[in-house]
């Protein structure tokens, strides 16, 4: 028999923490304690807390040893893998050398441990790491990093921000060539579906130019091809606008963007050519605006003749300032990705 003398103001702890500790293992031994200030048996507190007879015993004894205080502390098992033991190396190896699957995880994991442990096990263990699933994206091969973070930094940044701020109108530049061919995406179906192949390999030309703020778009369209002379044509529709702000066109390394007659005709119209780093598509915003087409009109649909083909990606470009806008401007922020050389995957 424990025999436990409590004062009223460790009553009052006991009442309270039983609802406001942090811990739910201390709340309850809180609740055990409580209950025995209140004169119940032991019996009574086991029921109504769901506690063994011998639990509140030795809730009872810590009390009896350390007061309240002790009665905080907690201190239970809690299994460790073997695999903690070499969680530095294993984090440092798979950081280096990312496995496609698990299990491919497990056979290097027991290479470098000798300890064989489940899928599942291995799992956990990598989300403990932070690691997870993610899908390999793409970067061109000579793409210079530290080019491209020089460049958004000393060039771009400041002209994005006076275009922000209305002194300075800011196009991202480019041309996207649409094929007449199947553009295959995810559909949700009980069986898989296929899509035709219409023949022939006609393409829509589409040079555009973006406004980096307002995502107006300004185009020049063709099913022939885009040269010189296409940008020339780009230049003087944005040169009858008759901005009263500098302007600052932002263009890929494409022959026909950086020829003599586009770069003329640029310093006649005032206008500016800012080319960025070559193999830079990740920081040409109007990048964005022809994945979101692609998957706006044409994955998954079938259009049997170049007509019906181009007219809908021609709908879709009338309707990016006026149906797609809010989509739009939630995806074109002017936040660029740009590469680390630690991201790129060396197997």
């Amino acid at each position: 028999m424990i025999d436990l003398q409590f004062t009223e103001e460790e009553k009052k702890v006991f009442h309270y923490e039983r609802f406001h500790h942090p811990h739910p293992r201390v709340q309850r031994k809180m609740e055990a304690l409580w209950l025995k200030t209140q004169g119940e048996s032991h019996q009574r507190i086991a029921q109504l807390t769901g506690l063994t007879p011998n639990m509140i015993t030795r809730y009872l004894k810590d009390y009896q040893a350390g007061g309240i205080e002790k009665l905080k502390e907690i201190s239970f098992y809690q299994p460790t893998s073997e695999l903690v033991k070499h969680q530095q190396t294993l984090e440092d190896y798979f950081k280096a050398h990312p496995p496609a699957t698990i299990k491919e995880a497990m056979d290097r994991i027991e290479k470098i441990t000798g300890l064989k442990r489940s899928e599942k096990s291995i799992t956990k263990f990598f989300n403990k790491l932070g690691l997870k699933r993610r899908k390999v994206g793409m970067v061109p091969s000579k793409a210079d990093p530290e080019k491209q973070e020089a460049f958004k930094k000393k060039l771009l940044e400041p002209r994005l921000e006076e275009a922000k701020a209305g002194k300075r109108t800011v196009f991202f530049v480019d041309a996207a060539h649409f094929v007449l061919a199947p553009f295959l995406g995810y559909l949700w179906s009980t069986v898989r579906l296929f899509l035709k192949a219409p023949s022939g390999r006609q393409r829509l030309n589409v040079l555009g130019a973006l406004n980096a703020v307002t995502h107006e778009l300004m185009t020049v369209i063709n099913d022939a091809y885009i040269n010189s002379q296409s940008v020339c044509d780009l230049l003087l529709k944005i040169a009858r606008l008759n901005l009263k702000t500098p302007v600052t066109l932002v263009l890929d390394n494409a022959r026909y963007q950086r020829a003599k007659l586009v770069q003329a005709l640029a310093a006649q119209l005032n206008i500016e050519l800012l080319f960025l780093p070559p193999y830079s598509p990740n920081l040409n915003l109007i990048e964005r605006l022809w994945k979101f087409v692609k998957k706006q009109c044409l994955y998954s649909r079938y259009y049997g003749e170049f007509k019906s083909f181009s007219n809908a990606i021609i709908d879709c470009l009338k309707k990016t300032h006026s149906t797609y806008k809010q989509q739009l401007d939630s995806l074109l922020t002017l936040e660029f990705q740009t590469f680390a050389k630690s991201q790129f995957v060396s197997l």
